[in-house]
């Protein structure tokens, strides 16, 4: 079959389509499987280590190339049937052909490779804990759609076009019961959109929200937080104690606590128990209202939130740095070299460093490497069929 060349194709080391045959030696925190051609990097999605798959080229960069996979040839051992007949089309799950044991073991592996290369870092990795629940776990999705629907769904592996996604394997029961209907009901109304838009599918347990700026709670163990549906909160309710149990667990030894980044109040209240004090710093003044309402309603009294500045962030900490544990929390983006400069200064005696995107949190663990040694690193699959992983970084100076 003859394919049109893109014009800015760059036509080495591969022809436009060539097809290849290429031997897997890794998978990236991408989820891309990597391979060698006379030296040459090859990366494919939907494969594994030691896999011989046939792979077609779409993309010659400076120092690798890209393809999409078209065959395998010699399949690994625990090679699984995909659940999900979209799995390849759909850009939501990298790892449905991997069997569960086996994608826990990639992902350690996955940030050991990553802290060695991003920050010299080779301290050895805890086994990748988990919630049990390699499916339906996930009690938010946000499909998207266009005026034309359908499609209603998440966008496709490698594009901007969306695919059309009646039910989310990785989606909570409740999720796919109520996806059902707000497909139909868009669908129904589709002469009348002006435009596309995002759905909220929000499980809470008892129902599910739609509404990004409805005020909604969630429990967790003997606690109930309320925080606005469309804003950011775990959405593995089977692996967060599991999280919050050693996030708490490895903070403990110092007097007080600071939990920074601390969104609604989720890390600092259950930990309040087991601290003289604690602090909650956040950015967001919508946050902080939260995190107070969710202190009172949860009889929780030796804490207390303020909003502090990227540029002064422990100003008004009032406690001392040598007696404090300081949990941090960061977006995916990682901590700035403003706030990492003023954690260093502030000097506590112990940081627990929860993140969502190891080479960033690795990038951060490079500076404050400069003050702070490894204890612990604990990787919590909260994301599983998906390249993504939660780790958290226990460090003492």
């Amino acid at each position: 079959m003859e394919f049109r060349q893109p014009k800015n194709f760059i036509a080495t080391p591969f022809k436009y389509h060539e097809q290849i045959e290429l031997t897997i030696d890794d998978v990236t925190n991408l989820g891309m499987g990597l391979g060698r051609i006379n030296n040459w990097v090859v990366m494919a999605p939907y494969v594994f280590i030691g896999e011989v798959v046939i792979v077609s080229i779409h993309k010659n960069l400076k120092n690798y190339s890209l393809g999409d996979l078209v065959k395998v040839v010699k399949p690994f051992p625990d090679r699984v049937e995909p659940k999900c007949p979209l799995f390849g089309i759909c850009g939501g799950c990298q790892y449905q052909h991997i069997k569960y044991e086996k994608q826990l073991n990639l992902k350690r592996h996955q940030v050991f490779d990553v802290m060695r290369k991003l920050a010299g870092i080779t301290f050895p990795i805890n086994e990748c804990l988990h919630g049990n629940r390699p499916y339906g776990y996930r009690s938010k999705i946000t499909p998207h759609f266009q005026r034309s629907v359908p499609p209603i769904g998440f966008l496709k592996e490698g594009r901007r076009a969306i695919v059309d996604v009646e039910q989310c394997l990785i989606a909570t029961e409740k999720i796919n019961d109520k996806l059902s209907a707000v497909r139909e009901d868009i669908l129904r109304n589709k002469s009348s959109l002006k435009r596309g838009g995002t759905i909220l599918l929000r499980d809470l347990g008892r129902r599910v929200e739609t509404n990004p700026r409805a005020i909604v709670s969630q429990k967790i163990g003997n606690f109930n937080f309320h925080y606005q549906a469309g804003e950011f909160f775990q959405n593995n309710s089977y692996a967060l104690p599991q999280l919050i149990d050693f996030v708490i667990r490895t903070a403990m030894g110092p007097k007080y606590l600071i939990d920074a980044y601390c969104g609604v109040g989720v890390f600092g209240i259950m930990a309040a128990k087991i601290f003289e004090k604690v602090l909650g710093i956040e950015i967001s003044d919508v946050a902080i209202n939260f995190a107070n309402q969710n202190a009172l309603d949860n009889k929780v009294n030796n804490i207390r939130f303020i909003a502090g500045t990227a540029e002064r962030i422990f100003e008004n900490a009032e406690l001392v740095g040598n007696e404090t544990s300081v949990i941090i929390d960061p977006p995916r983006t990682g901590c700035t070299e403003t706030f990492l400069s003023q954690l260093l200064a502030f000097c506590p005696a112990k940081i627990v460093y929860v993140s969502c995107a190891p080479d960033t949190q690795a990038r951060d663990l490079k500076f404050l490497g400069q003050k702070y040694f490894i204890e612990e690193i604990q990787p919590i699959d909260m994301f599983p069929q998906t390249r993504h992983i939660e780790n958290v970084v226990v460090l003492k100076s």
